[in-house]
């Protein structure tokens, strides 16, 4: 079944909630992490990875945080996705996933098209949303 990898589910966790949250405000990993019941040490590494990108700023000391740098009424799914995994589309499919000749039924498989069709919606529509329209 198609699903999103941990890294980038609470990389949407920590943009959707300071996207929610007032602007410039300072959001500290183990807030958002106890906030949603996530592991802290995971988020924290997602979060530098974020920072790194520049979709958040990383301040430094006892008041200490992150902050959101990009507007998220312009800031896209897809760019968050690509920054944790450095890669713009989700595989639904192991033959789109993997290198094609490791798939043992590719020359007689019957659901490659479709499902392939359908991975091209599901990219669409990530790189289409932008995180306000998650809060």
């Amino acid at each position: 079944m198609f699903q999103l990898s941990k890294k980038v589910e609470y990389g949407l966790i920590a943009i959707r909630h300071m996207a929610s949250g007032p602007p410039h405000h300072i959001f500290t990993a183990r807030e958002i992490a106890d906030a949603y019941h996530i592991s802290y040490e995971l988020l924290s590494k997602v979060m530098q990875k974020l920072a790194k990108q520049r979709f958040i700023g990383s301040l430094q000391g006892v008041h200490g945080g992150y902050t959101l740098l990009r507007d998220p009424n312009e800031l896209k799914v897809s760019s968050i996705i690509n920054a944790i995994e450095g890669k713009l589309n989700v595989a639904i499919v192991q033959c789109e996933a993997e290198a094609a000749e490791n798939c043992s039924i590719r020359t007689t498989c019957t659901i490659k098209d479709p499902l392939v069709k359908l991975q091209g919606n599901i990219n669409k529509m990530f790189e289409e949303m932008t995180v306000m329209e998650m809060v």
